[in-house]
């Protein structure tokens, strides 16, 4: 009992560091994509002025550690320009690490994209801009998802790293919390479950958005169908879904 009071006192202190990380999450996910479209697309691109500079970004920040990035912008880069608060510095570096890891998903997704889609593009005259907003980034978003989830996940565990720059995140919290318990109580149960259920939010929305992008593309159910509580029965061509109705419900006809 004497865990749970101690869990119940500090239950506010909990929570700010789960909002801080939550916070972490959402804004360096959302600017590590915009990374990683940019980044990608340049790496994927046949010009080599494009290609270059986007292969030696990617690789710095994939080929270093989150932690020396996070020393580098907190601690050097002050020396050259002004000093960067511990927030913006902890978005920077997880925005920079993971957006070079996404950009690595942008650009095999495109270039998986059936080379007939992009003869076809070249047969219409489509500009560039025209053929990446119509006919290959739609297919390639689908593509990409299932690898931005896992992403995104490990974006929202190696946040647990900004600490480590004055930032009393949740990962703090609990090691503040083991103090007053112990390890195992703080660690293995508390940040198990919070850690738990933050992925498992991010995992069913971008399974949404997975699901949403392949039926735009006619290769699933519908997002009403996936959250619908009525069976569906999946027939046809393209992979789209039916509820069963009238004689197939019973059995099929007589």
């Amino acid at each position: 009992m004497d865990n749970f009071d101690a869990l119940i006192s500090r239950a506010p202190l909990l929570w700010d560091g789960m909002w801080l990380t939550i916070q972490l999450t959402v804004i360096s996910g959302f600017l590590a994509f915009i990374l990683a479209i940019v980044f990608g697309l340049a790496a994927g691109s046949p010009k080599f002025i494009l290609r270059l500079p986007a292969r030696i970004i990617i690789e710095f920040f994939r080929g270093t550690s989150l932690l020396v990035q996070l020393f580098w912008l907190y601690y050097v880069l002050p020396l050259f320009g002004p000093q960067l608060d511990a927030f913006t510095v902890g978005v920077a570096a997880l925005s920079l690490n993971y957006g070079a890891y996404a950009a690595e998903a942008v650009r095999a997704s495109i270039t998986s994209v059936p080379k007939a889609q992009w003869e076809a593009t070249t047969a219409l005259s489509m500009s560039w801009s025209h053929k990446m907003r119509r006919i290959i980034f739609p297919q390639a978003w689908a593509l990409m998802l299932p690898s931005l989830t896992n992403l995104w996940v490990h974006l929202l565990k190696g946040s647990s790293i900004v600490y480590i720059v004055g930032l009393s995140e949740f990962t703090f919290e609990l090691l503040q919390l083991r103090r007053v318990t112990d390890w195992f109580f703080a660690l293995a149960i508390t940040g198990l479950i919070g850690y738990f259920l933050l992925a498992l939010v991010i995992t069913w929305g971008m399974h949404l958005l997975e699901v949403r992008a392949k039926f735009r593309l006619g290769r699933g159910p519908s997002l009403k169908e996936v959250l619908s509580l009525k069976p569906t029965l999946h027939v046809g061509t393209g992979g789209r879904s039916m509820a069963p109705t009238g004689n197939q419900s019973q059995g099929g006809p007589r």
